[in-house]
């Protein structure tokens, strides 16, 4: 390829007999499909038979970059992790940072697809645009701390490790990948993916550059747009993400009690306070930024001390939390806790957790003791109390362990409640079998469309909700006004998917103007873009997901709505009381103005010629899904 910002070839690995094969990159799908999980979707559909099994040899486990990746660009640090979801069993991707991403493109290859099934435990080790695997034997059963220093002991300081710790190897549904000792690409369960192949571990290496079309052209807009950051930088460069943690307590952004109670009523101001952003500033000890970003949003925390002191890392560091971590442990289960808090991320992140997940998990397991389903008999005598601090890490080592409850809580909630049964299903909040994360519709009502909608179920990072600078949506005043709102939301929703699959960082993309997206395209790839190539690109991308699940046999209007993520029935009290979102309106709009089926959710012949999918009108004609 002579496009900038492609290494222009991807890496097909066979594991079942050990094959490695490169594949030149076909420069018009990059055009059409950007790279990350858009390219992925259309790779992916052409690979996988419909209805492979999940965990088995048929589906195939991504790691994407995009053509942002590695550049100069406003941020260009992202990956996605991707595959045929164990957990829901429709499109599955998680977005990943640190330093992983970038070097997997300076190793040699844009993307790295594996399929198949080890007989043995292995790693994948990719240098200098070469590859190799080895034998994972001494590795396996150690988690990713252990393995990380492992691998750097045997290749050097200077690779980057995409890895799973044992809960990945136990295939625990809402295990993750891992990179940078901490940076979790989190949904979709795909760590367990990772471990079913018993691939432990991918190792990169390399020093090649991305080819750019117009250096100087991105290098400049990168100084123009530095000095027009809006407030928002600021803000994450001086706390990181957890800065939102008490404002979204106090507004009701953040859910409560298991999605059942009110933020400023059973977690007051003064509680969240204790786990947001100068309480978790005074733990930092080190800021931490992924690679070539400006904003350097994270950091190391150190808790040297007492009972929940950081062992596993060298010199009692950890991550520092980020804000769905203190949503997830903190103000959903009422514990002020800051330090146990933060050793419970540690947990997930050696063992390759998702905290989403596993913090819902144990919200869902306390409202079930609550309700008798489960007693201390079920929980080694743990009492599961809100804000019982010690209880909440004692069940997160026991779901990382896969002890006990733990090994009921691993899979997550949807099946949890399944194995439980005696009405538990009640309190299991989740979309599609992925629990939900910590911004609730009944604040922002257009995430109930993101959440029921997009390929990969529950999930906030996929457009919908906050819009960045340049993007003009109608008011705070307006948000419970359901009519006329699919315009805005399909030019959240479009610019999202763009953004995700060309490796920026979501935080840059509303910390910046919207025109910068189009711009930096246009100097790295040499293409010219407009916004409105922006929309017609993610609405591609949106699509091609979206028929992946389709051939699944995928209708994402009957996937279940939890009554407490839309009101129904509304709280009684707090700042979101009385409040019910009608998101079956949101949701009719929106398939009415991209031309989806408002039954099936099939898109039209129409709207396929449209985004020059002609390609899919023979398959999507002969696709049994079922109307809602």
């Amino acid at each position: 390829m002579k496009t900038g910002g492609y290494i222009g070839k991807i890496l097909d690995v066979d594991l079942s007999t050990g094959t490695l094969t490169e594949e030149a990159l076909d420069e018009s799908l990059c055009r059409q499909y950007i790279g990350g999980y858009g390219l992925a979707a259309y790779l992916l559909y052409q690979r996988m038979p419909a209805g492979a099994d999940p965990l088995g040899p048929h589906n195939v486990l991504g790691f994407m970059t995009g053509p942002l990746t590695g550049t100069p660009a406003l941020i260009g640090s992202r990956f996605t992790v991707l595959g045929k979801s164990p957990k829901t069993h429709t499109w599955g991707d998680a977005n990943g940072g640190g330093h992983f991403g970038p070097h997997m493109k300076f190793a040699g290859f844009d993307g790295i697809l594996v399929r198949g099934l080890s007989e043995q435990p292995v790693y994948l080790f990719v240098h200098e645009g070469q590859a190799e695997l080895r034998d994972a034997a001494h590795l396996w059963g150690q988690n990713v701390y252990a393995s990380e220093e492992a691998l750097k002991a045997e290749h050097g300081k200077d690779v980057q490790i995409a890895s799973i710790g044992t809960s990945g190897e136990q295939r625990s549904l809402l295990a993750c990948v891992v990179t940078d000792a901490g940076r979790a690409a989190g949904r979709s369960g795909l760590g367990a993916l990772m471990g079913a192949k018993k691939l432990k571990a991918i190792v990169v290496k390399g020093n090649l550059s991305v080819p750019l079309a117009d250096t100087k052209g991105i290098r400049a807009l990168r100084r123009e747009y530095l000095a027009k950051a809006s407030s928002f930088v600021s803000s994450l460069r001086d706390y990181g993400t957890c800065s939102g943690t008490a404002v979204s307590a106090k507004s009701g952004d953040s859910p409560v009690r298991n999605w059942g109670g009110a933020g400023p009523v059973d977690f007051p101001t003064e509680r969240a306070e204790k786990i947001a952003e100068e309480a978790v500033v005074a733990l930092q000890r080190k800021r931490y930024g992924c690679w070539g970003c400006p904003i350097r949003c994270g950091g190391w925390v150190k808790v040297s001390k007492g009972e929940y002191a950081l062992s596993a890392m060298p010199g009692f560091m950890g991550h520092k939390p980020e804000y769905e971590t203190l949503w997830s442990f903190g103000t959903d289960l009422l514990n002020d806790n800051l330090e146990s808090i933060v050793k419970a991320n540690e947990i997930c992140n050696e063992y390759s957790l998702d905290t989403i997940s596993v913090g819902a998990a144990i919200a869902f397991a306390i409202e079930c003791f609550e309700e008798g389903i489960i007693t201390a008999r079920d929980t080694d005598g743990l009492e599961l109390t809100w804000g019982n601090h010690s209880a909440i890490v004692a069940l997160a080592e026991k779901i990382a362990r896969r002890e006990g409850l733990g090994d009921i809580l691993a899979d997550g909630v949807k099946v949890a409640a399944e194995k439980l049964g005696h009405g538990a299903e009640q309190y299991a909040i989740h979309v599609a079998g992925e629990e939900l994360p910590g911004h609730d519709p009944r604040f922002m009502p257009a995430l109930a469309t993101t959440y029921l909608l997009d390929a990969t179920p529950g999930r906030h990072t996929q457009g919908g909700g906050w819009p960045p600078p340049g993007i003009k949506v109608r008011g705070t005043k307006m948000k419970y006004v359901y009519e006329g709102q699919a315009e805005d939301f399909y030019k959240l929703m479009t610019s999202m998917h763009v953004v995700n699959s060309a490796g920026l960082c979501m935080f840059g993309h509303f910390a910046y103007h919207i025109d910068l997206l189009p711009k930096q395209l246009t100097a790295v790839t040499g293409w010219d873009y407009t916004l409105d190539d922006v929309w017609e690109t993610g609405m591609r991308i949106a699509t091609m997901r979206h028929v992946f699940n389709l051939r699944e046999g995928h209708n994402p209007l009957l996937w279940n709505v939890p009554g407490r993520m839309v009101g129904d029935p509304p709280l009684q009290h707090g700042r979101l009381k009385g409040v019910t979102i009608d998101h079956n309106t949101m949701r009719r709009e929106l398939l009415e103005y991209v031309g989806w089926h408002p039954q099936t959710t099939v898109p039209s012949e129409e709207s396929l010629r449209k985004l020059g999918m002609e390609f899919l009108l023979e398959d999507v004609a002969a696709f049994q899904v079922p109307p809602a």
